[in-house]
């Protein structure tokens, strides 16, 4: 696979070719085998969640990020899209569109708070509590019908930064985001 994804040049850095080449081949053979047992490390399963979480090392003259990330976001889709077809066959579509209602609804609560307590607030730096305060009402909209939204553009939110009390803990807010990005691929 090492001519899978361009290269940034010599004095960059960019991600780690074993890592990528490596995490692929398997995510490969666990969608091949569409099996839940394929494992990539201990206990770990390679599915949808696996594919949006992983992370790479950076090296120089590594893989140019942008077409990495744009790779796994196809692996994801793929993965999801595989696991529809497999609940739809073995449950029918009733059985699918409960398990995304069930997961939308999970959503609601943490929208329903109070702008700037949403969140945990960041211990040092974070997300800016506006605009992930903002942007979680877009998320709000989307699922009352009065507006569009897609998995894509959530993937792509960027919040400033901020301190203390005006901030979000960004970890809290990104497994949120996660969960949210995995609903809208469930429908789209």
């Amino acid at each position: 696979m090492s001519n899978t994804f361009e290269r940034v040049g010599r004095l960059h850095s960019g991600y780690d070719c074993k890592q990528v080449d490596d995490f692929l081949r398997a995510a490969k053979e666990a969608y091949a085998n569409f099996s839940a047992q394929t494992q990539i490390k201990d206990n770990e399963v390679i599915d949808e969640s696996t594919v949006r979480g992983v992370s790479f090392a950076w090296n120089r003259n590594g893989y140019k990020p942008f077409q990495v990330d744009a790779a796994l976001d196809r692996l994801e889709a793929a993965f999801i899209q595989r696991r529809r077809a497999s609940v739809m066959y073995s449950k029918g579509e009733q059985a699918w569109l409960e398990q995304t209602y069930t997961a939308a609804t999970s959503l609601y609560p943490r929208m329903q708070r109070r702008a700037g307590q949403r969140f945990a607030d960041a211990e040092k730096r974070g997300y800016l509590k506006e605009d992930v305060d903002a942007f979680l009402e877009q998320v709000a909209r989307y699922f009352d019908g009065q507006a569009n939204l897609s998995s894509k553009e959530v993937r792509r939110q960027y919040f400033r930064s901020a301190r203390g009390e005006k901030a979000y803990d960004e970890s809290v807010v990104d497994v949120y985001l996660d969960r949210v990005v995995s609903v809208l691929m469930a429908v789209e």
